[in-house]
């Protein structure tokens, strides 16, 4: 089973490294590399080349490995990530921010035997698979942040479809879909700034409603300060953004409804785990 993550970046040349550099750590499992770059212009274009050469000779050794990238203007991290999507070719398709790493270096292996159905009856059996994040502060590598004290941890085991009406949505660095199904659902629509991967989960888990199942650990190491995580202004945009893709899908809700969410997210960071 082939596994194609995606990295949409812009101006990323703080983070783009280590986010590489954690899928280049990845054992034991087919992987096919996508990072689709926005024409940046702080160098972050450079560090994807440097990588680029490497892997040239890296994927001579190894050869269950694919490093592919573009840099061109496009319409925002949505119209980013539709593009990698069409290049991919993996069975299961999966997103990195640009500013995340990989927990561990077996991380898209136990993705891979969770779609291969190892050790179950029904081989193959789910359509997705999701599982949980953790945030953290700083670090400079990735060994720095994979080691990081967590400031809050998302645990998804408790999830179910009916808390879309309240915003909640599985955490979608931890989100991974066959790639057929992006053939036919649709893609990340561009009508959304900031909430097109909850409209998109939407669509799969509650709407179309594939089967998917829930990994019982961390997949995902996350900086502190992305485009969620930006403060009060932010958070008030993305509630005003899941309302209206709630409506437009004939879902009812309501902000003081999706308000609530926020008693749950707590939880992370009163429970935190490595």
């Amino acid at each position: 089973m082939k596994v194609s993550l995606i990295t949409a970046c812009y101006n990323s040349v703080g983070t783009i490294r280590t986010a590489i550099e954690s899928v280049l750590s990845q054992k034991s499992v087919d992987v096919e590399y996508i990072v689709v770059d926005g024409g940046s212009k702080d160098g972050t274009v450079d560090i994807i080349k440097e990588y680029a050469d490497k892997t040239l000779n890296f994927q001579l050794l190894t050869p269950n490995f694919t490093f592919r990238w573009l840099s061109e203007s496009d319409k925002g991290m949505y119209d980013a990530i539709n593009k990698g999507i069409k290049m991919a070719t993996g069975d299961v398709v999966g997103i990195l921010n640009a500013d995340d790493v990989l927990a561990n270096d077996e991380t898209l292996a136990k993705i891979a035997a969770q779609f291969e159905g190892r050790g179950k009856r029904e081989e193959g059996s789910i359509d997705a698979l999701y599982a949980d994040i953790r945030f953290v502060k700083e670090g400079e590598t990735v060994e720095a942040l994979r080691n990081a004290k967590t400031v809050r941890y998302c645990s998804a085991a408790r999830w179910k479809p009916w808390m879309f009406r309240f915003a909640a949505m599985v955490p979608h660095p931890s989100f991974y879909v066959r790639r057929e199904w992006f053939e036919r659902l649709g893609d990340y629509s561009l009508d959304y700034r900031i909430c097109a991967d909850f409209e998109l989960e939407l669509r799969y888990l509650y709407l179309a409603k594939l089967k998917a199942a829930y990994l019982p650990e961390c997949v995902v190491v996350m900086r502190l300060g992305g485009a969620s995580t930006a403060g009060w202004r932010s958070n008030v945009e993305i509630n005003r953004e899941d309302l209206r893709a709630l409506r437009s899908h004939g879902i009812w809700s309501c902000l003081p409804l999706i308000y609530l969410k926020y008693f749950f997210k707590i939880w992370g960071f009163v429970f935190k785990k490595r």
